[in-house]
């Protein structure tokens, strides 16, 4: 078994600093701690659905915060026409439910991709920079706070998860 993904680094978010600088690294700490969630395992564990009836599996996690990711920064904040990938109107809940036959290494390596792009792509760009969304008017800040409550929930999951599959437990 070939573990995917490597560990990765998890560096702490700082104590201190301006708001942009601590909403860039909580967010980053929690994408890493998905990451972090998923190192180690295999293919066939990361799409192992462990806590039934939860269709919820490691990988279903990664695709869903890959179109979370995509919905919200590029779609929303970004403004760009973007189509989901895992997911359909059809098949609403795809990014869980189709992870058996899912490229494990692709959607991981998505995943990354999707993050690095939107980092550089809203990098600079002002908290109170806003848009439209279902005649809501949502901030960047907004965004940003969303992003981390809805990660901070979905790594609680795949701390469920991943100590259902292998025992590991923590940070």
């Amino acid at each position: 078994m070939i573990p995917i993904p490597p560990p990765v680094e998890r560096p702490d978010p700082p104590d201190s600093g301006d708001e942009r600088t601590l909403l860039d690294a909580w967010l980053d700490f929690h994408r890493a701690t998905l990451l972090h969630k998923c190192s180690g395992l295999g293919e066939d564990q990361l799409r192992q659905r462990s806590v039934p009836p939860s269709s919820l599996s490691l990988l279903g996690l990664v695709r869903h915060l890959t179109e979370v990711e995509r919905g919200w920064f590029r779609r929303g904040v970004l403004g760009e026409e973007v189509e989901p990938i895992h997911y359909s109107e059809a098949d609403p809940d795809g990014d869980f439910d189709n992870v058996d036959d899912a490229d494990v290494e692709a959607d991981i390596a998505l995943y990354r991709e999707t993050v690095v792009g939107i980092r550089a792509d809203i990098a600079g760009r002002d908290l109170d920079e806003t848009f439209t969304r279902r005649d809501r008017t949502i901030s960047l800040r907004w965004v940003y706070g969303h992003m981390i409550e809805e990660y901070a929930r979905h790594n609680g999951h795949a701390d469920l998860l991943r100590e259902r599959i292998d025992g590991v437990t923590g940070e």
